[in-house]
């Protein structure tokens, strides 16, 4: 279990096959958050990759995808950015519009991957 050091939450739980990812938002390494829906999009994108990664997954891996848009005028624009990181069969999705926590974010994302079996 991997625990968020100022937050009462933990980034990662595996629970069987499934591996539950906490709500990640397009925050870069210097803790700045880019302008705009698309800029936002992608580094969440990239950053969900990069935990994947660490337990030995990948976005073909995500089965279920939990977004929460600040504005939906900005819907359009995310379902690019979000259609080109996923190949078919895509995860199952809802999309909700809602006030975020950070300041100046767009758009969170959490996600739900599966293992799969090993041979």
């Amino acid at each position: 279990m991997t625990q968020t050091a100022a937050l009462p939450f933990s980034k990662v739980r595996t629970v069987g096959p499934l591996v539950f990812l906490s709500g990640d938002m397009g925050i870069a390494a210097d803790g700045s958050v880019p302008a705009g829906i698309e800029a936002q999009t992608r580094l969440c994108l990239e950053r969900i990759a990069a935990t994947l990664a660490g337990e030995g997954l990948g976005l073909a891996d995500v089965v279920s995808v939990t977004v929460h848009l600040v504005d939906a005028a900005d819907f359009a624009a995310f379902n690019r950015v979000y259609a080109a990181a996923f190949a078919e069969p895509r995860p199952v999705r809802t999309t909700v519009r809602a006030d975020l926590m950070l300041p100046g974010a767009l758009v969170e994302l959490t996600v739900v991957a599966q293992k799969k079996k090993q041979a």
